[in-house]
């Protein structure tokens, strides 16, 4: 009777335990299907939930393992149980013992297939993270460069419109100059038409300019003949 007692013992744990390990292996699979392992804020307070979520997966996977180990054990013992014990050796224990080692198959392969689906997901996302960081570094680079260029041709247009004023400056200069020009022409013909029509004036100045050279020339000798004199009077 103990040996059946105990038998009946690790049946009842060992369904214990498969409904613990199926219960997680739900959970696990959905956290797989709906967990995101990258971010792309940088931000403490947003990275914190996904911290949790990985962190609550490897708790789950780590706790469904941990099962599994406790379901070996009581499948071994259920085996090592009915070795030697001819109450417990029929076709009945035999298929319940199967039942049980088929169960924990199934449940470990579940288990590992979605441990490396979540791995492979991780691992994707970090690629894709990774991958979504140089596309925005080279955007933020395309952006400094465009930056540039539209400062450089800003410098260029203002530079263009200085010109262009220097010009213009250049140009109301240059019109000035030549109505001046045609100015001074204009009064420089008419002059010469006055004496043209007035010979006698231009005798006239001709006269006053003769005397005044002629003044300056006896002005000039009276002045050398004078400092002449004052020299010999100072040497004798």
């Amino acid at each position: 009777m103990e040996s059946k007692h105990s038998w009946e013992d690790l049946r009842k744990e060992a369904r214990y335990l498969e409904n613990e390990i199926d219960a997680k292996l739900v959970s696990y699979s959905k956290m797989g299907a709906n967990a995101t392992f990258t971010t792309n804020v940088s931000s403490d307070s947003d990275t914190a939930p996904l911290l949790s979520c990985e962190r609550m997966s490897d708790s789950i996977s780590e706790e469904i393992e941990n099962l599994l180990k406790k379901l070996v054990k009581v499948n071994d013992d259920m085996s090592e149980i009915t070795t030697g014990n001819p109450t417990l050796s029929g076709p009945g224990v035999i298929h319940t013992i199967q039942r049980h080692r088929e169960i924990l198959q199934d449940y470990s392969q579940e288990f590992r297939k979605t441990q490396n689906n979540l791995r492979s997901r991780k691992e994707r996302e970090e690629l894709l993270q990774g991958v979504k960081k140089e596309i925005d570094s080279s955007k933020n680079a395309l952006n400094r460069r465009l930056d540039l260029y539209t400062k450089e041709h800003n410098h260029l247009k203002s530079s263009e419109r200085m010109v262009d004023d220097q010009i213009a400056i250049a140009i109301d200069t240059k019109e000035n100059l030549v109505t001046q020009r045609a100015a001074f022409k204009k009064i420089q013909s008419r002059i010469n038409d006055l004496t043209t029509r007035f010979p006698a004036i231009n005798n006239l100045l001709q006269k006053i300019n003769l005397k005044k050279k002629k003044d300056s020339i006896i002005l000039g000798i009276i002045m050398g003949v004078c400092t002449f004199l004052l020299i010999l009077y100072v040497f004798h």
